[in-house]
């Protein structure tokens, strides 16, 4: 499963954003360190179901007429603040717990309301740009450290006949989530002596920014939107990186709502229904929150998550079925699974997603949607309805 972690500095709304994200009961506080530590749960990814296309919608638990929630794993860990890669704060046990994450999502509180630890200031009177550069270079500079601690190692064995400087890398870095190809890709991007003796700190460092740029992909989600000025939020969107506006406590408001039957919302709709029994207190909350959405299409929470599966890790959505015809598995279920696949993934791909039995005994697949026989080649496309024939 695809895992998304949520980093920024302490009291940005990150634990916030994970409890709208998966309805998970996490502590939520005004003081900095309320995540000791780690939560992990379960959200979605939203995407269009191929059940549209038909006259009747699929039914599945996961599909709400057409809009399909795919799971992935969120996990949100304790706030980092700089000085983080020399232990600051939380800041070891905060890294060390995104080693397995896919991509990341850095909370930032875009209303200016917390200082750079993470303590509660006057609304406006800290300038979020600040908390933007200051993850991705902790993060850089604690995966150079790790880097730095191995490099003995590195030399040591540079001295053995054979020696392969890609591999020995590629050894070192699995630990941080780095494939070797990846890590052959970075030593093809940055330049480097051919002796690790004769590395520098900055060539481990170039090194490090480069696997994490590779390995660790980050979108920013500049949070508190309902009560930032607006100034701050326009400045965000105007860096050169990928930025979400979004509202945590705004999406955690209406997912309530909807759980009680006053709003008609699904997560990642631009806009919302009130319905019967709201008090004009609550009425006019929502109406600020409906105004905060209009302006910034949304409460963000869902566009930032499908925006780290989608675009940040470049997925796709297959679904596979028994049968071609009615998109049905063996019990009758339409569209019963909903996979992410790398973009470029083929049905043999598919077929060893769903079990390594599938794809060790793949003959060939059907593209239900066409009803046509397709190659192994075969690029599988968002929403693709696929039947996989093998021996297994």
């Amino acid at each position: 499963m695809i895992s998304i972690a949520l980093a920024g500095k302490p009291n940005a709304g990150k634990s916030t954003f994970y409890t709208a994200a998966t309805r998970a009961d996490v502590d939520v506080a005004n003081y900095p360190f309320t995540t000791i530590d780690a939560n992990r749960g379960v959200t979605h990814a939203r995407t269009e179901c191929p059940c549209l296309t038909r006259e009747e919608r699929c039914g599945m638990k996961n599909c709400h007429d057409g809009k399909r929630y795919v799971p992935i794993e969120l996990l949100d860990v304790a706030g980092l603040v700089p000085g983080a890669h020399e232990g600051k704060g939380l800041g070891n046990q905060f890294l060390d717990e995104l080693t397995n994450a896919d991509a990341i999502i850095n909370v930032v509180d875009a209303s200016g309301g917390t200082n750079a630890k993470g303590e509660p200031v006057e609304t406006g009177s800290h300038d979020p740009i600040e908390d933007i550069d200051f993850i991705e270079e902790e993060m850089d500079l604690w995966l150079a450290s790790i880097v730095d601690r191995n490099w003995e190692t590195v030399e040591r064995q540079s001295r053995s006949p054979g020696f392969d400087i890609d591999e020995a890398l590629a050894e070192m870095l699995t630990g941080f989530g780095a494939t070797e190809a990846e890590v052959a890709a970075s030593l093809r991007e940055v330049e480097y002596p051919e002796n690790p003796a004769d590395w520098t700190d900055d060539h481990r460092e170039a090194l490090a920014r480069d696997v994490r740029e590779r390995t660790k992909p980050i979108i920013v989600a500049a949070n508190k939107i309902d009560v930032a000025p607006e100034e701050n939020v326009e400045k965000l969107l105007e860096l050169e990186k990928p930025v979400i506006p979004t509202t945590a406590e705004g999406e955690l408001a209406l997912r309530n709502a909807a759980d009680a039957g006053l709003v008609d919302y699904d997560p990642g709709d631009t806009e919302f229904e009130i319905g019967e029994g709201v008090s004009d207190e609550q009425r006019e909350a929502l109406d600020g929150l409906r105004a905060a959405m209009d302006r910034w299409d949304g409460t963000g929470v869902q566009g930032a998550l499908d925006y780290a599966v989608y675009d940040l890790l470049e997925r796709i959505t297959a679904y596979p079925v028994q049968d071609a015809t009615k998109w049905t598995d063996a019990k009758g279920n339409v569209l019963p699974d909903a996979f992410l696949l790398p973009r470029g993934s083929t049905p043999v791909d598919l077929a060893y997603a769903v079990h390594s039995d599938i794809g060790d005994g793949y003959l060939h697949a059907v593209n239900a949607k066409t009803n046509r026989e397709i190659g192994e080649s075969y690029e599988l496309a968002e929403g693709d309805v696929i039947k996989i024939v093998s021996t297994n």
